[in-house]
């Protein structure tokens, strides 16, 4: 029954998304100049996704063959496998494979909408706020739905293949078969992300810097040759980037609640038995909630509307409010259907989940709304020159990890006491596992907000460089702020997600490995010289990571602002305007500079934790192994690697998120008028401050989240052979 009910409200999410591509699609293209711009972004758009798939493949298919061969060979067997090494091996290696595709295609189909909503957003914006505001979140809506109806699909879909194959007869054991799904889908997104925010920041500094600041034309001016490449790169980097971000995110985080309720029915068999509780409704409880999740987005999605003088932001936020109540009420009819007598307990841990959804959504728009202080602080501060504009800015982005590591902290131990108060063995876990899928629960209507970004930012440019009325571009400068925010909000919402969800996932790798190796006693010892060396490359590895994602785009912005500047310099037509630029020269740099750059980080992660493991296994049984007492198993230095490596690396998400957010709106404030308006002296100091912020916020920030997940994922998988 339950698996039947999964299957019916994906395929309806599904099914809904198909409906609004027919929906968007019919509507009106706009003039010729406008189509003639569309299409240029559209082809960008998709070549690069191309050669970046490719790549993020081969990748993919190597590290497959990696996984296969040390499970299958060089593993150890253990009496508590759940199954034989080489089926084992066999199903992480499907189930790797299949996520990384899934991801892939999650990503794909969130831009392949976006690039045909972004000149519908624009025509309608012609006619009026509403139609613009609807196209653009149906355009992005189309990805949620894609994301969170493929990945509860992909895993009740590989949970059930297992059951039927009798690989194994306890099915409390089939989540650490299919393990390798969210794996598959972490590695994917971590490049995806990795290379959209390369090519994307690097594409938007280059133009800022020449185009505004320099030339002193507008933003998105036809005459600046690295304008295309700024459009294309909103939808690589936003699009399919935050589409294969979310997805994985869904995925590790569906198997992490299993796994941990797995381990609550064995730890009370007898108590769940009395109550006539079944083994497979609480395994499947976080799938079925997160499915009512879908049917409550649909709601939310369908009933945003506006008119001309109403804050667009007012009726994103209607759309909002109206999912979390509908997705709080699902959770209800969930918990009392699956959980027996204690569901209250955990439906206050799913209700939790949804107010911090809530709180993060608040936080976010705080620090990055231009009405608020934090961004009028920037501005202000830009009066005096791009030194005190990108002081400010850091002070501010520093400042918003306060707020959220609170109520983080908060949410983490009010579900694990109310979990742990039901009386039930291991229930404190499974409740901050519950506040993750309450969390989520809203995930398909956050994640159509998040896509709703680069739509109307694509939709400002095509406007502007088809030459519009002024009172057009008004409207769609309004749109770009509010989907400013709309991404912001939404990778705190990322960041609040990961949290909870590495709380999570932590403690179903504590559970793998006490499932592989019983004399294991869960307890993670920082006064250990080894486990304390593994933390301390936890977090050195965010710190470097986020060196090489904004080094990369410094690096990309070089190439693409000395083209432009070439191009001003040998073609003096380009700024009268009887000339056009070569737009392809730009976005060919920013291809290369993107999928060349993406991989070492991507694969330092990889590297580095396997080493670790390994390495500190070594070290294990080179020191006597057992017979050593004080000696740390590899698994266990991996726990503290992973433990203070996400708290580093969620600080460092939240502080680069919300300052290159405020450091933008920012610039956006200046640009109403506000300290002189476009063309000041503020104004250019803002630009300055807006392409410091740049990577922050687009490249490194976002790249962050995944690698958070990707730790969780990557020990999960792998923690069989760090024993």
């Amino acid at each position: 029954m339950e698996l039947q009910l999964i299957f019916a409200i994906s395929i309806i999410g599904l099914l809904f998304a198909v409906y609004l591509i027919r929906n968007v699609l019919k509507r009106d293209t706009g003039s010729e100049k406008m189509q003639e711009i569309s299409n240029a972004i559209k082809e960008g758009a998709e070549a690069f996704l191309r050669r970046q798939n490719k790549t993020i493949l081969y990748l993919a298919v190597a590290l497959a063959a990696f996984i296969y061969i040390m499970y299958a060979i060089f593993r150890t067997p253990t009496a508590n496998d759940p199954a034989t090494p080489s089926q084992l091996a066999l199903w992480t290696t499907i189930s790797f494979i299949f996520g990384a595709l899934c991801s892939v295609a999650a990503g794909y189909m969130g831009m392949w909408v976006a690039i045909r909503s972004n000149i519908r957003t624009a025509a309608a914006a012609m006619k009026g706020m509403n139609g613009a505001l609807q196209t653009a979140l149906r355009g992005g809506a189309v990805s949620g739905f894609f994301v969170v109806a493929m990945s509860l699909l992909g895993v009740a879909g590989l949970f059930t293949l297992v059951k039927v194959s009798g690989v194994t007869q306890d099915v409390t054991k089939i989540p650490l078969m299919i393990v390798g799904y969210g794996f598959g889908a972490s590695f994917v997104a971590l490049f995806a992300q990795l290379g959209g925010g390369i090519y994307t920041k690097a594409a938007d500094v280059g133009a800022d810097l020449v185009g505004k600041v320099e030339a002193g034309i507008p933003e998105d001016d036809p005459r600046n040759p690295a304008v295309i490449a700024d459009l294309v790169g909103d939808n690589v980097g936003d699009c399919a980037g935050r589409g294969a971000d979310l997805f994985e995110s869904t995925a590790a985080e569906n198997i992490g609640a299993m796994i941990l309720a797995a381990t609550l029915y064995k730890a009370n068999i007898a108590s769940m038995n009395s109550e006539g509780l079944t083994l497979l409704g609480v395994l499947l409880f976080p799938l079925v909630a997160r499915a009512f999740g879908i049917l409550a987005s649909i709601v939310g999605v369908m009933i945003v509307r506006t008119n001309d003088t109403e804050d667009p932001m007012q009726a994103l936020n209607r759309g909002f409010y109206v999912t979390a109540t509908l997705a709080t009420v699902g959770f209800f009819i969930a918990s009392k259907w699956l959980l027996g007598s204690h569901y209250l307990n955990f439906f206050f841990c799913g209700a939790i989940g949804v107010l911090i959804s809530l709180a993060f959504v608040y936080i976010t728009q705080y620090y990055t709304e231009y009405k608020y202080r934090p961004v009028k602080y920037i501005a202000d501060a830009s009066q005096t020159g791009p030194a005190t504009n990108i002081i400010a800015g850091l002070a501010i982005g520093m400042e918003s990890t306060g707020f959220p590591a609170l109520v983080i902290g908060a949410g983490i131990v009010s579900t694990y006491f109310i979990g742990q108060s039901t009386g039930l063995k291991d229930a404190g876990l499974f409740g901050t596992a519950v506040a993750t899928m309450g969390m989520l629960g809203s995930a398909a209507y956050i994640l159509a907000m998040d896509t709703f970004g680069p739509i109307t930012d694509n939709a400002g440019g095509i406007i502007e460089m088809s030459q519009q009325e002024e009172s057009v571009r008004m409207k769609t400068d309004r749109l770009d702020a509010v989907g400013n925010t709309t991404k912001a909000l939404t990778k705190g919402y990322a960041v609040g997600s990961a949290a909870l969800a590495a709380f999570l996932l932590f403690g179903a790798y504590i559970d793998e490995v006490k499932n592989y190796m019983p004399s294991f006693q869960g307890v993670i010892n920082l006064d250990k010289p080894e486990v304390f060396v593994g933390a301390l490359l936890g977090a050195m590895l965010v710190i470097i990571f986020s060196s090489f994602a904004i080094k990369a785009v410094g690096k990309a912005a070089y190439a693409i602002i000395n083209n432009v500047r070439e191009q001003f310099k040998n073609n003096p037509g380009i700024m009268l305007g009887t000339s056009k630029p070569d737009y392809g020269q730009c976005v060919d740099i920013a291809t290369k500079s993107a999928l060349r750059k993406m991989v070492v980080p991507g694969l330092l992660v990889v590297g580095m934790t396997i080493g670790v493991g390994l390495v500190f296994k070594w070290i294990y049984y080179w020191g006597g192994g057992i017979n050593n007492p004080t000696g740390a198993l590899g698994a266990e230095v991996v726990g503290g690697y992973l433990m203070v490596g996400t708290i580093t690396g969620i600080l460092f998400a939240l502080f680069m998120n919300n300052g290159g957010g405020a450091w933008d709106n920012a610039k956006k404030f200046i640009e109403t008028g506000a300290y002189g308006g476009k063309k000041s002296d503020p104004h250019k100091a803002s630009v300055v401050g807006d392409t410091v912020g740049d990577p922050f916020k687009d490249t490194a920030g976002p790249s962050l989240h995944v690698l958070i997940k990707l730790l969780a994922t990557l020990t999960l998988v792998l923690a069989p052979l760090f024993i």
